[in-house]
């Protein structure tokens, strides 16, 4: 495999506080051959908005400090300015990843990489080499979901926060690397890279006003394989945003104010449901025989999918896998969230069964009296080790798969 190219896709809407970080980040990369290019974004009518006009002015101070680095790999799309806004329905983080992506894959090679990043996360100097190298050892894979971390504060009610959430996230993700689930990733816009050939692959991005990396990596899933392990990591920023619907940045404002019915922890038996449902799918290809998400699946299909499945495949293989596409990545999101509606178990409770599951399956958890946990009750110390504990269970996982990935390009 020749050695790729790396383009970096940058979306950019009033970020001139983190950018000055983001491009120090860049100059001390060990790797210096990159294409950067940033899409500053907003809708045109923000022009006519008093509320909005700051905004503007920091996209246009952008531009400029930008344009000042005089640097021939840095490619300004701007969707700013008066007279080139975004019109009409047509706006937000997934058109302007969009329009990078696709401008990219119109000159690049098709094993060049694709790197996604947003201008509030930050990385170690070995980062672009990191993905290059990781590439390399996995010519074949669709995409990489690289690892995160979410740094504090100091803030403590915005840390307090962030570390539910991702315990939340992490909780989450941990229990399908459990059951083996093919959509066992996190989706975070600023950590994906991808060949060109796989974005082609599957049809470029599909533009979302919120959750549009959670279906771009869907489609990578479904076409290829997604490997979820890297040297090294992204250090997404800890903060408040509305500017979409769902994501980290909304779901810290709500956390706050003390409001986590969107973001619970899932009881790890309902994983294990879906697992059992997974189990039944080469006897579904000769036979109909009852599945723990059947009343479920009847409710969003209005029938159950297999009988149609086996009409249209007929080998076990290709069967086996379009019903992993049926109950794909989204699917098993509404499950649990029907679960959790149905039931409404206690958050606490559930991440303290898990816990205890991963200490006796993995490795014990550093001083912790599980059966005494509670959320609010706990300080910043204590959750901030929960969350480090997960992670460290979550990286035994990706990096599990990522070596299976590459022995098998080996």
């Amino acid at each position: 495999m020749l050695k790729p190219s790396i383009y970096i896709a940058l979306p950019v809407m009033n970020e001139m506080e983190r950018l000055p970080a983001f491009m120090e980040a860049l100059r001390l990369q060990t790797l210096q051959e990159y294409s950067l290019l940033v899409c500053i974004n907003q809708p045109e009518k923000w022009w006519k908005d008093p509320s909005q006009i700051t905004v503007c002015e920091d996209n246009r101070q952008a531009i400029s400090f930008l344009e000042s680095f005089k640097d021939g790999r840095i490619t300004i799309i701007d969707r700013s300015s008066e007279g080139k806004g975004w019109t009409g329905k047509n706006h937000g983080i997934g058109w302007a990843r969009k329009v990078l992506m696709d401008e990219i894959a119109a000159k690049a090679l098709p094993d060049d990489i694709i790197l996604s990043l947003d201008a509030d996360t930050l990385f170690g100097p070995r980062y672009l080499e990191s993905i290059l190298q990781n590439r390399m050892n996995c010519p074949s894979a669709n995409a990489i979901s690289v690892p995160y971390y979410h740094r504090l504060t100091g803030n403590e009610p915005l840390d307090r926060a962030m570390l539910r959430y991702e315990i939340y996230m992490r909780s989450f993700v941990i229990n399908l690397w459990r059951i083996q689930s093919p959509y066992s990733f996190t989706a975070l816009g600023s950590a994906i890279a991808l060949p060109v050939r796989a974005y082609k692959m599957i049809g470029g991005m599909t533009p979302k006003l919120s959750g549009e990396d959670f279906y771009f990596m869907q489609k990578l899933v479904k076409t290829g394989t997604v490997v979820n392990w890297n040297e090294e990591k992204v250090y997404p920023a800890t903060r408040l945003s509305n500017r979409v619907f769902f994501g980290t940045g909304p779901a810290l404002i709500k956390g706050i104010e003390g409001d986590w019915d969107s973001y619970p922890v899932y009881n790890m038996h309902w994983y294990d449901d879906i697992q059992e449902t997974y189990l039944c799918f080469d006897r579904l290809f000769t036979e109909d025989i009852p599945s723990p998400l059947d009343e479920f699946l009847i409710s969003v299909f209005g029938s159950l999918p297999w009988p149609a499945l086996r009409s249209n495949f007929k080998t076990k293989k290709h069967f086996v896998r379009a019903c992993h596409e049926k109950a794909d990545g989204l699917r098993l999101l509404q499950y649990l969230k029907s679960r959790q509606k149905s039931e409404n178990l206690n958050d606490d409770r559930n991440l303290a069964e898990l816990l205890q599951y991963l200490a006796i399956h993995y490795q014990s958890l550093p001083a912790a009296d599980l059966n005494l946990f509670d959320f609010s009750a706990s300080g910043l110390s204590e959750l901030d080790a929960i969350r480090n504990y997960l992670e460290n269970v979550e990286s035994f996982f990706r990096k599990q798969h990522y070596d299976e990935v590459c022995k098998l390009n080996s």
